[in-house]
């Protein structure tokens, strides 16, 4: 079963360099970038693990990129998703979610 939550879960697959330019977007607004996996991607499931600390004050996309790849590889049986955090409300709110890594 193809899990649909987040941005574009109903397309297919983003190749790499269609994730960089999601991150590109993200990071041009000045949002944090944090990669996550879980073995669970359920909807229900609200807590997935951070692989890393959030990305504030990226400049360089690439370097979330390679957290991707890293996650991926490493938790090659998990979901990965890449989730964009927008401060400028005064508040950490999520701005753009979407799964990068599918089983």
């Amino acid at each position: 079963m193809r899990i649909t939550q987040g941005a574009f879960s109903y397309l297919p697959d983003l190749s790499d360099d269609e994730i960089l330019a999601q991150i590109r977007y993200a990071v041009g607004r000045g949002w944090a970038v944090g990669v996550e996996h879980t073995e669970d991607p359920s909807p229900r499931n609200i807590y997935w693990d951070m692989w890393a600390l959030p990305l504030f004050d990226l400049d360089d996309p690439a370097v979330a990129l390679a957290q991707v790849r890293e996650c991926r590889a490493a938790h090659p049986g998990s979901h990965v998703r890449v989730t964009a955090y927008d401060a400028s409300l005064g508040r950490q709110t999520t701005a753009l979610s979407f799964i990068v890594h599918r089983p």
